[in-house]
């Protein structure tokens, strides 16, 4: 592959990422450090789930951004191949948790509200994950 396209479809990816890293760590840190009542009053589909779940799904969420971010960075450095399946994987991983919650919206009828923010951010972790797959380690100039 061509070395500057491969550099730039990594840029991309990891643009992509960071992101994505940016929305979900938020998403996350509110379900993580925020108590029942707080959570219950923002999101209407956590007053019939437990505060474990919740903070679960936090917890994954926050580890999905570490990981579409840090895994395609770190697989730039000599010898750190290794990181760059780590950065897809967590990239289908949102993208997958995107699905899972378009599913949970639409069964509850609030899709038509949801539906934006649930595709977009599925697109862009699609398009994360295709970007770093597509990366040809190691890079050379």
């Amino acid at each position: 592959m061509n070395p500057t396209l491969n550099l730039i479809i990594a840029l991309a990816g990891i643009a992509a990422g960071a992101f994505l890293a940016r929305a979900f760590w938020k998403a996350g840190n509110f379900k993580c450090t925020n108590n029942k009542e707080t959570i219950d009053g923002a999101f209407a589909w956590a007053k019939n789930v437990s505060h474990g779940l919740v903070v679960t799904i936090g917890l994954l969420e926050i580890a999905g951004a570490a990981g579409v971010l840090l895994a395609p960075i770190v697989a730039l450095v000599p010898g750190f191949a290794w990181a760059q399946p780590f950065g897809v994987a967590a990239a289908v991983g949102l993208a997958l948790t995107m699905v899972v919650a378009a599913i949970m919206h639409a069964v509850r009828g609030e899709l038509k509200y949801t539906a934006k923010m649930n595709f977009s951010l599925m697109a862009i972790a699609i398009a994360a994950a295709i970007l770093n797959a597509l990366v040809v380690l190691p890079i050379s100039f």
